[in-house]
């Protein structure tokens, strides 16, 4: 994709887009050894643009200052690096490249590109509505509720793989469920070999892996330290350090409390999702339809946070809870706030709860989004306009 946009966008010759992995051993020995003659085999003329995509650049040790040298040495040339071990990567090359260098994350796959990959047709009447809810988000932009919806049952079949494998393109590609749990498990073990016990040093796999496995059973819920040391056997400060390496190396991320009243609304105790479904359920070991899981509300409520996440780098999104337990699962901390439900059960009527009513009451935003399984609806609520749009086009 990058490539295309380079030729497309820029009118790079394909030529002069060079791929380079580390994980072979004679172009990492070459680069290591003579980086200058390296480049200069691919690119020998200092005129026109080249761009080198190298893959695994962690594997070359001083990495970071071999790039830094030929950043100043020649200024026709452009490195894009990748790896698969966040924390080495960004540990090799940071210090080096200060001033030099723009990070991107790449994230697993959202819903709407899982969609583009499997079926680009229904995709296409995703974004139209997609668009719609997320613009009413960020923008507070207003829309018609559709009067017929003849997608929906497809897109939840299309929903349900993807909150039960998640959003990895190793796993999308996959043919058949066996082979999708094998790439999970294999992508899963190459992350602890690589950032938890060879760059981290941290050898207690056992507990390391017995605390993901219980954080994928409280998606959702707000995280008690006490709980977490009593079950993993660890204590507070390893419990702390761990969660941090856990969302350094986007596995999960956690979520604060939205609070404007310092006396009523908690204070502190964050809320811990998964970035991918697939990884969760696969530290559980659970990959059952969704009928009949226990969790579905919880993969919906996953979901819905992962989507929210990757609406705009911008985007401040908290959870809402009193002292009184009133609470709703997600809010976006704008001016004014919207406060956002997630029901996955049968939602056919535009009724809501006790705790959305309190947050209405509390705030008068003039939106709330209430997140259904495959129910459109628009309710008026005081001054608040709620919309109930179903999951598949979140």
């Amino acid at each position: 994709m990058l490539a295309e946009w380079l030729e497309k966008e820029k009118g790079v010759e394909k030529g002069r887009i060079i791929y380079v992995t580390f994980e072979d051993r004679e172009q990492l020995d070459a680069f290591s050894l003579n980086p200058k003659d390296f480049v200069r085999r691919f690119a020998p003329d200092e005129s026109g643009r080249y761009y080198f995509s190298i893959d695994e650049v962690h594997y070359c040790r001083d990495v970071g200052q071999k790039l830094k040298l030929m950043y100043d040495l020649r200024e026709n040339i452009k490195f894009i690096i990748t790896g698969s071990s966040s924390m080495e990567l960004l540990s090799e090359t940071a210090r080096f490249l200060v001033g030099r260098l723009l990070s991107f994350e790449l994230l697993p796959f959202s819903f709407g590109e899982f969609l583009n990959a499997r079926e680009k047709g229904l995709a296409r009447m995703f974004w139209e509505r997609h668009l719609l809810i997320r613009n009413l988000i960020l923008r507070g932009e207003d829309f018609k509720i559709p009067e017929k919806d003849i997608f929906t049952p497809e897109l939840l079949r299309y929903y349900q793989e993807f909150v039960l494998f998640g959003g990895y393109p190793e796993v999308i590609k996959a043919r058949s469920e066996e082979e999708k749990k094998i790439v999970l498990k294999n992508i899963f073990n190459t992350y602890l070999e690589k950032d938890v016990i060879s760059f981290l040093q941290i050898t207690d796999t056992t507990r390391f892996r017995k605390l993901v496995s219980l954080l994928s059973s409280l998606t959702g819920e707000m995280i008690n330290f006490e709980t977490l040391c009593r079950e993993t056997g660890g204590y507070y400060r390893e419990m702390v350090r761990l969660l941090d390496i856990l969302e350094q190396t986007y596995i999960v991320r956690s979520l604060r409390p939205f609070r404007k009243n310092l006396v009523t609304e908690l204070r502190k105790n964050p809320k811990i999702y998964f970035l991918d479904c697939g990884m969760r359920n696969y530290a559980i070991n659970n990959f059952n339809p969704l009928e009949v899981r226990g969790d579905a509300g919880r993969l919906a409520e996953n979901f819905v946070f992962n989507e929210l996440k990757l609406m705009g780098e911008n985007l401040l999104l908290k959870y809402w809870r009193t002292t009184a337990k009133a609470e709703v699962d997600f809010v976006v901390d704008a001016h004014p706030p919207i406060p956002i439900e997630v029901k996955f059960g049968g939602v056919r009527e535009t009724g809501i709860g006790r705790s959305l009513h309190s947050f209405l009451r509390s705030y008068s935003p003039r939106f709330a989004v209430v997140v259904t399984k495959d129910f459109w609806g628009e309710r008026l609520v005081g001054s608040t306009k709620v919309k109930f749009v179903p999951i598949v086009y979140f």
